[in-house]
């Protein structure tokens, strides 16, 4: 029964979260986006304490249960697993192994010193949650997307608009590189062993691990009826069941219950430690209760710990066609000494403190404007270019949807008076000055007014005319970048603000 309801609860989150990174209309996350906000890392890094606290007190209580129903990386390597048991036609694919002590708290030090040193990159690579955004985001998005578009495509013949067609592209090659590797090698471990990386690799696993060492409910095992079978231990994805010593490494069990249906002889059961059975441990002897408990408090102070602000690196663009029979010139990149975050980020300090690169705010940006960074410091976090499209005023679906406080909620409004970043234009690739044509793009679509035409020369009203930015006013939305005619170059193009102000 505890393995049912288990599968239920799993199953149903699982589906539910990976809703959220498909969905790039943004309307789930009105429903669902509190399932991203009770994801651990995003939790933390938000300083989120009602989270927090309550992931502990379910680790405290149950174990990690968070690791086999709320987090989606724990469910999918559950599915893997169960796929490679399949294949392999194996009923007892498991063993107890040792715990790999000196992986698992390495791998913790290295994560926590990334979030400390900035290496956002790293972070990204390690923190489950952001793992399975990217697996999402770069894999199955595209499939739904294009589903949906088929969908579309029938709709329309039978007059029917339910559904509309939308872009399938190609956000980061880099993050697209990575997504596949994850999911490879995740694939691998969990075909093979079940749970290794929940075991050996991931920094949120081992932090519940020395809380789940102190759960009051637990699986234990009745020495007195135990006949070493080992039945549970080979039914055990988590390695975690020495049953020759009739011990559980509670730190390493995730609470998936697939042991307690396989004891023939009724001696494995999920009860709390005051009903105690006669068992043996490795841990349960003289572990300093206190002095874990402290050292998990330091670990989870020390990951929400501000991380430096990098310096960005502008992706590639795709070449653009103005409807014509000649395509137009491949426009290249602006060259922004400083990267562009959303407004409701306030500053690139307080984005790259808190972005766990969990692609969310990318999935639902309508605009195309948000991509996964190929930088090597911020990998992964999304960062704004005005190539496909412009950050119009209106939307606000990045701050509607961001778990962890990178990006927060803002109003229309304030999102209009928010300043990202100021446009700067560039004479030398003006079409006025250059091609000597009339042009004023960037004036007719600046939604603040910033951008005015004026004589080139000064005292020839009938001169070719020029732009002139007034960067009081300006927002930093990219709607001159992006409809400026000029290639390769774009004659104007939007600096970013360390610190967003309002204007």
């Amino acid at each position: 029964m505890l393995r049912k309801i288990r599968l239920i609860s799993a199953t149903i989150c699982f589906t539910l979260i990976t809703l959220l990174f498909l969905d790039f209309t943004g309307s789930i996350h009105a429903w669902l986006g509190w399932l991203a906000k009770i994801q651990f890392l995003p939790a933390v890094l938000a300083l989120n304490i009602g989270v927090i606290i309550f992931l502990i007190l379910l680790t405290l209580l149950f174990g990690r249960t968070y690791c086999s129903v709320i987090c989606p990386l724990g469910v999918l390597q559950d599915l893997m697993a169960w796929v490679g048991k399949k294949a392999k036609k194996s009923k007892l694919p498991y063993s107890y192994s040792p715990a790999i002590s000196w992986l698992r708290y390495g791998v913790l030090a290295l994560f926590i010193l990334a979030i400390i040193a900035g290496i956002g990159s790293l972070v990204a690579l390690l923190a489950p949650y952001s793992a399975y955004g990217r697996i999402a985001n770069n894999l199955l998005q595209p499939i739904w997307i294009g589903g949906n578009n088929l969908l579309a495509y029938f709709a329309e013949r039978a007059d029917s608009y339910a559904f509309y067609e939308t872009e399938v592209w190609l956000k980061s090659v880099p993050t697209l590189i990575l997504a596949v590797a994850t999911f490879v090698l995740l694939f691998v471990l969990a075909w093979k062993n079940g749970r290794t990386y929940c075991n050996t690799i991931c920094p949120v696993g081992t932090i519940l691990g020395f809380l789940s060492r102190f759960s009051l409910y637990r699986v234990q095992i009745d020495t007195d009826k135990c006949n070493g079978c080992g039945l549970c231990a080979r039914n055990c994805k988590a390695a975690c069941i020495n049953s020759k010593e009739h011990a559980v490494d509670y730190s390493r069990c995730v609470a998936c219950m697939d042991c307690l249906n396989k004891c023939k002889q009724g001696a494995i059961n999920y009860m709390p430690i005051w009903n105690k059975t006669k068992t043996t441990s490795p841990h349960n002897g003289e572990t300093n209760l206190s002095r874990r408990r402290a050292l998990s408090a330091t670990l989870l102070i020390t990951m929400a710990s501000a991380m430096k602000a990098q310096n960005r690196k502008t992706e590639e663009v795709v070449m653009k066609k103005d409807g014509g029979l000649e395509p137009i010139k491949e426009r290249k990149p602006s060259n922004r000494q400083t990267p562009l975050v959303p407004p409701g980020a306030q500053s690139i300090k307080n984005m790259t403190s808190h972005c766990t690169a969990c692609q969310l705010c990318v999935s639902v940006c309508p605009n195309q404007v948000l991509r996964p960074s190929g930088d090597l410091m911020t990998l992964m976090q999304p960062e704004m270019s005005y190539e496909l499209g412009y950050c119009r005023p209106e939307c606000t679906k990045c701050s509607e949807v961001c778990p962890a406080g990178a990006i927060l909620p803002i109003t229309t409004a304030d999102k209009s008076a928010t300043q990202i970043g100021h446009a700067v234009w560039i004479k030398d690739y003006c079409v006025p000055l250059t091609d000597g044509q009339k042009c004023g793009n960037c004036e007719r679509h600046c939604p603040t007014k910033a951008i005015q035409m004026v004589p080139s020369v000064a005292n020839d009203p009938k001169s070719i005319k020029i732009p002139v930015i007034n960067t009081e006013r300006c927002i930093g939305c990219g709607a001159c970048e992006n409809l400026c005619p000029a290639r390769p170059f774009s004659a104007i193009y939007v600096e970013g603000h360390e610190r967003h102000r309002i204007v």
